[in-house]
């Protein structure tokens, strides 16, 4: 009964804007025109005291001139795999003005063919982002001896 009795406040709700506040040039960021493109930027930003020991799940955001808007870390797993949430990755897409993206996850064991899990999640993701017109361009696994590209390999 006591909570039939309360009071809601409706001037007690949270506000939701929708910003988005570049501190880098157009000019200035990576343009990424290929597979080896990517994989240098992602190598270059990974933290490579991690690189071999934990998986990470990243997505790159890009304008619609394939410039590098950002790379966000959505998790970090065990040495075995990672949880991917797909509402992170296109939450985060949505926020940074993205126009496409390109996912990628390292390998901790060097071992650049993906799993059947890393297929199913890729699907998965590339369906969403046709939903959202929201292209995933590219899944890029990342290790310290080379890289595995799904477009490349006709898997998109």
């Amino acid at each position: 009964m006591e909570a039939v009795n309360q009071i809601i406040n409706l001037n007690e709700v949270a506000e939701i804007t929708i910003g988005y506040h570049p501190k880098v040039k157009s000019s200035q960021r990576p343009k990424v025109d290929c597979s080896r493109q990517v994989y240098e930027v992602l190598y270059s930003f990974w933290d490579k005291d991690t690189l071999e020991l934990a998986e990470h799940f990243q997505v790159m955001l890009l304008s619609r001139a394939n410039r590098v808007l950002g790379i966000c870390t959505i998790s970090k797993g065990g040495t075995a795999g990672t949880v991917v949430d797909a509402k992170l990755v296109f939450a985060t897409a949505l926020k940074g003005a993205a126009q496409s993206l390109v996912i990628s996850h390292n390998h901790p064991s060097g071992n650049l063919m993906p799993s059947e899990q890393d297929k199913r999640l890729t699907r998965r993701l590339v369906e969403i982002g046709r939903a959202l017109d929201l292209p995933v361009l590219d899944h890029i696994i990342v290790t310290v001896d080379g890289y595995y590209s799904f477009a490349d390999e006709g898997e998109l």
